[in-house]
């Protein structure tokens, strides 16, 4: 039987405000920016630690995060990738310390795309107006970072089937959640983009404006990749409107803070 998601529900816990959801043995979240201790263009909840700000605020941002998801006891485990807007997926099996190093080795040199079929092995990705994509499976999850670059090689797609492997099973037992971005009427793109979109997926119409839709291509690939339509829950937050709630690069001139999507089974 296919995949029906859940919605997800926004729920603060003690200042720290999440977009959360819990399917089969995994907990996620889409975190907000309110509740941390950074400050000035980075207030207040920045989970980046290549922005700028103060390493240890961040650092406390990250636990308190943790903490809103329940899973203080495995922050040590914390998985953070070096994004680079590419399409390399990292899986993580295991929990073991020696086997994290290295998975921490990996993650270091790049990669967009975590899957993780490990317990109490938190897995965090960031984000200021890229498209955020949560898979979960009934034996892991994946989190990934879905730009126009990730969003065109078909990255989810690439995580689905790496989750597929890793856990098990198969397209129609995962359930795919898409997080707050730049919404379709929010994002224009050079002409030359949008007509390599439209080459790419057919939801997208290069003739009609260059107002991209990322969010769309990445439901279609979804559904290609063979996750069923009913499985797929797209929050349609924006980042660029509801600046107050998340962060935007776009919107805040280049020198903003990052909000994450987290994963963890407990």
């Amino acid at each position: 039987m296919a995949a029906r998601a859940d919605r997800v529900s926004r729920v603060d816990h003690d200042g720290v405000t999440l977009v959360e959801g819990a399917i089969v043995d995994a907990r996620f979240a889409f975190t907000e920016r309110t509740g941390g201790v950074s400050e000035d263009a980075y207030s207040s909840l920045n989970l980046g630690s290549h922005v700028g700000d103060d390493p240890f605020a961040v650092q406390e941002n990250r636990r308190r995060a943790l903490e809103a998801m329940g899973a203080t006891e495995c922050e040590h485990n914390l998985l953070v990738p070096n994004q680079v807007h590419g399409d390399h997926i990292v899986t993580v099996t295991s929990n073991g310390a020696d086997d994290l190093e290295a998975v921490r080795e990996q993650i270091a040199e790049g990669c967009d795309a975590i899957v993780c079929t490990a317990r109490k092995v938190p897995v965090m990705l960031c984000f200021a107006d890229c498209v955020p994509v949560v898979l979960v499976a009934p034996n892991g999850f994946a989190v990934v970072h879905s730009g126009w670059k990730g969003t065109i090689a078909r990255i989810s797609a690439k995580a689905c089937q790496a989750l597929c492997e890793a856990a098990g099973c198969t397209p129609k037992d995962i359930s795919a959640y898409i997080g707050p971005h730049i919404l379709g009427d929010e994002y224009e793109v050079s002409q030359e983009l949008m007509d390599r979109f439209a080459v790419e997926f057919a939801c997208i119409d290069a003739t009609d404006s260059r107002m991209l839709d990322l969010s769309a291509a990445i439901r279609e690939t979804l559904v290609d990749a063979g996750v069923d339509v009913n499985g797929i829950v797209d929050t349609e937050l924006s980042t660029v409107r509801q600046n107050d709630r998340f962060y935007s690069y776009r919107n805040e001139g280049g020198t903003c803070g990052r909000h994450a999507a987290i994963g963890v089974m407990l």
